[in-house]
């Protein structure tokens, strides 16, 4: 177990090491001048030789990417170009609406496949099996975007339920801000609980086909004993996996979801810093955002050594 944690480990440390790279570079052979956006194309010669010194555009590709990765390490993630302040403090404004509405997304997701999955996984070939594939095929192929206009159209508008963007902060309470993120997390929810209905189905029927199933089933287990006591614990680990990326992607990719509702998340950072090219504010979020998704795929890896004892023995 140690030996594989251990591995688990250095992968972590050469992934965010690949990525600070790779999102390093691609950054920088983007097209546009930050000091020229911020001055405007009518700005004197010298006066954007001065604004790139201060920016610390001047230094060479190397020590920029030193600075930030070391600057990183000690949680100074620079200054923002255009607002001046330290992006920390943006990503601390921030995250506390992106972070809940991917763990309430997420947990709306669980709540939705779990029950799905395992009923069609039940019922194989039965009209309630067709019936639960069909409405999770109709998930996956609608998008997001298009599902999250529906519901402020019905929830928002027509019936007023809910809002129909923004949000109002958590210091007017935790209901007040769960309420502004259930229609986006909703939005969020659908087709990932699609997704990963199909996923636990077609996970716990190939599961239940085992000979050691057979075997429960034929020493008096009841079919639904099998299923609680054997079956789903060893169907979980492909489920994982796939609860750990929709997590992460949840969190990173929640960009369009956040525009539409007018949510101040990390998404809607981002794109606020790809339009006003405050490349230090998109290469630290994104950078952030990376290291999330890394850190929640090691941890999905380490719960399938609770899930399945056998990788303890590794």
């Amino acid at each position: 177990m140690t030996a594989y944690l251990a591995g688990r480990l250095v992968s972590l440390v050469a992934s965010l090491l690949v990525a600070s790279i790779v999102i390093f570079l691609v950054l920088e052979v983007l097209p546009g001048d930050p000091a020229q956006f911020i001055l405007g194309m009518n700005a004197q010669p010298d006066t954007l030789a001065a604004l790139r010194t201060q920016l610390g555009l001047d230094s060479p590709p190397l020590t920029r990417y030193l600075d930030w990765v070391l600057g990183m390490l000690r949680g100074d993630f620079g200054i923002s170009y255009t607002y001046r302040v330290p992006v920390a403090e943006l990503v601390g404004q921030r995250i506390g609406v992106s972070v809940p509405l991917a763990i309430y997304a997420l947990a709306l997701t669980v709540l939705l496949a779990f029950p799905a999955g395992i009923l069609a996984a039940v019922k194989r070939n039965t009209p309630t099996d067709v019936a639960v594939m069909g409405v999770t095929q109709i998930g996956v192929a609608i998008p997001n975007f298009w599902f999250a206009m529906i519901l402020v159209l019905i929830f928002a508008v027509t019936l007023r339920w809910f809002s129909a963007g923004g949000f109002p902060g958590w210091d007017e309470g935790f209901w007040m801000g769960m309420r502004a993120l259930t229609l986006p997390a909703i939005a969020l929810a659908l087709p990932q609980a699609s997704i990963l209905a199909r996923v636990m189905r077609s996970s716990l029927l190939d599961t239940l086909g085992e000979d050691y199933i057979r075997s429960a089933r034929a020493k008096g287990l009841t079919e639904r004993q099998a299923l609680w006591r054997h079956a789903l614990r060893n169907a979980l680990i492909p489920v994982l996996t796939i609860i750990g990326l929709q997590f992460a992607f949840l969190l990173a990719g929640g960009i369009i979801i956040e525009n539409v509702f007018f949510l101040p998340g990390l998404g809607r950072l981002i794109f606020q810093g790809i339009t006003q090219r405050d490349l230090i504010v998109v290469k630290s979020v994104v950078m952030l955002l990376v290291c999330a998704v890394i850190v929640v795929n090691f941890l999905v890896e380490v719960s399938y050594v609770i899930v399945d004892p056998r990788l303890r023995r590794r």
